[in-house]
């Protein structure tokens, strides 16, 4: 089956947020770049998806006049096989990114990128809603602390395990990012076995 990987809203705007936090996004760069290595060596395409939307002034971090709709810096440099622009939370929405995949015949989806509980979230259930295998790459997601509606923490870590939970089996295989190359023909098993 033909796989791609999809990278969700890696982008500049993310760093003019409070909650940015560079100790919590450095294991992501690392997951997140293996995974975009390893597929460009491997000769499997990787699409870029930003988000972009209002208002579209320059104070606006995910405005395209704000310059920071832009590949995050810290993210390996690669050439996309398309790149398309999402104004809602799922990257299948209106994007023409649903299109591309079924013209290109792509029947796996691995996902990744910011933020873990909500872009990579909803376009994992959206992909799997409309018949896409999505292998879900937990540690090549991002996100950051939240505080809950009663005023007590939650901690990104507890975000993540809860996406992974409510993903996994239903939506979306959960994967290392081993598991997922493997699954793609990136790596052989022996190789994740090592």
């Amino acid at each position: 089956m033909k796989s791609c990987l999809i990278v969700i809203d890696a982008q500049e705007s993310f760093r003019q947020r409070a909650y940015w936090s560079e100790d919590v996004a450095r294991p992501y760069f690392a997951a997140q770049n293996a995974l975009i290595e390893a597929c460009a060596a491997a000769g499997i395409p990787i699409v870029r998806v930003f988000h972009v939307d209002e208002p579209a002034v320059a104070s606006h971090p995910f405005a395209v006049e704000s310059g920071l709709v832009r590949p995050i810096e810290g993210l390996a440099a690669f050439e996309a096989a398309a790149t398309f622009t999402k104004h809602r939370h799922s990257a299948l929405v209106n994007s023409g990114l649903d299109i591309w995949l079924t013209q290109q015949g792509i029947g796996r989806l691995i996902v990744s990128g910011i933020r873990t509980e909500q872009c990579c979230e909803t376009t994992t259930r959206h992909a799997s809603d409309l018949g896409w295998e999505v292998d879900y790459v937990t540690e090549a997601t991002l996100t950051f602390d939240m505080v809950q509606p009663d005023g007590r923490p939650l901690a990104a870590a507890d975000i993540k395990a809860r996406t992974a939970a409510v993903l996994d089996g239903r939506f979306a295989t959960v994967c290392t990012v081993d598991q997922a190359l493997e699954r793609a023909g990136a790596l052989s098993a022996e190789t994740v076995a090592a």
